[in-house]
């Protein structure tokens, strides 16, 4: 309350002082005041998309090296699908144009790393148009998509196109980076014997270094396992939902092979083939479509290995790891309900309800 010079009391938000001096501060430049948390971060969506971008450049490295130029191809059109769509939508829908948060970009390199070299190059184009449009812009956009959009479109993909379960063989002639349609040399990969139960041609070293057949950014655990670390140290990503994932389908393999197969040699194959480290690493660990609590993410993950190996045992597929990580896409909500950290004087809430019943 201020006095004015003609003697009355009025009231002046914008004005600061002890009365004998004050200072105007336009209504422009007060402070707005925001709900809690105050959490300062020099994290932004782009800094946390560019490390991961960065953790899976190896990769794709090593894809140019086995398969060659084509896999870089198939990428390149896969991430400027990604962009060129969303950029789209939110024009049409008049929204806020998000593509420099490169969120699309990170989408577009998941779903090339999912196809195999041989896939044709329209391919991704239709499957960005399935992720961006259907599974993220449509739910709302980033962070409220209730499924990993390159997870989904790989599923897509995966059901309504016969190549996406051909293999080209690496030890054959490189494909042609730039020609539409391609006739692959077809290749067994380690899954088709494990299916069978039989001990696969392809060793333990190269299936780690990435001397083996599939997708384009499954092929070398080692390098996944490289960028999963880096994502652990700039703290992008947690152990939990890896380690738990990978763990579950280990013991669940070692404790009950296939009956022609030695237990720890046919674990250890089950968890160097198909795309369980590619998935537990840079797919599980979306930020949206996974758990926020520790516990919440050991409970994912453990469910992903679960639901992977119930399908290379019983499916008719022989990989698991994409429909495992969407079905429990759609457990979350339930599991951070289920263990949700109560909130600071909860118990002494819950204490007094029960006596108030009583």
């Amino acid at each position: 309350m201020n006095e004015n010079p003609n003697g009355s009391n009025t009231n002046n938000a914008n004005q600061i002082g002890d009365g004998s001096e004050r200072i105007h501060i336009s209504p422009d430049k007060l402070l707005t005041v925001s709900p809690s948390p105050h959490i300062k971060s020099g994290e932004t969506t782009a800094t946390i998309m560019t490390s991961v971008i960065i953790a899976m450049l190896p990769s794709l490295v090593w894809a140019v090296y086995i398969f060659g130029f084509r896999a870089l191809t198939l990428t390149l059109i896969s991430v400027i699908s990604c962009v060129f769509f969303e950029f789209l939508y939110q024009k049409i829908t008049k929204k806020r144009v998000t593509v420099k948060d490169l969120s699309a970009v990170v989408t577009g390199v998941l779903i090339a790393f999912n196809l195999p070299v041989n896939t044709p190059l329209w391919a991704p184009v239709i499957g960005s148009a399935f992720a961006i449009i259907i599974v993220k812009q449509l739910f709302g956009g980033i962070g409220k998509n209730i499924v990993n959009p390159a997870i989904a479109a790989r599923v897509f993909m995966f059901l309504s196109f016969n190549f996406m379960a051909e293999f080209h063989d690496i030890s054959a002639e490189k494909l042609s980076a730039f020609k539409i349609n391609v006739d692959a040399v077809i290749g067994a990969t380690p899954l088709v014997d494990l299916k069978h139960g039989i001990p696969s041609d392809v060793g333990f070293i190269e299936m780690f270094l990435g001397q083996k057949g599939g997708c384009i950014g499954e092929v070398s655990v080692l390098l996944i396992i490289a960028g999963g670390l880096y994502l652990m140290w700039r703290k992008i990503i947690t152990w939990h939902t890896p380690v738990s994932y990978i763990a579950v389908v280990a013991l669940i393999t070692f404790f009950l092979p296939k009956e022609t197969s030695d237990g720890l040699n046919f674990a250890i194959a089950e968890i160097l083939s198909g795309g369980l480290f590619l998935g537990a690493v840079f797919m599980a660990t979306d930020y949206a479509t996974t758990p926020i609590t520790k516990t919440g993410k050991l409970i994912f993950g453990a469910g992903c290995g679960l639901i992977t190996v119930f399908i290379r045992y019983f499916g008719a597929y022989n990989e698991g790891v994409s429909f495992a990580i969407m079905v429990m896409n759609l457990f979350v909500w339930y599991i951070d309900k289920l263990i949700k950290p109560r909130r600071f004087g909860g118990a002494a809430d819950v204490r007094r309800k029960k006596q108030q019943q009583q």
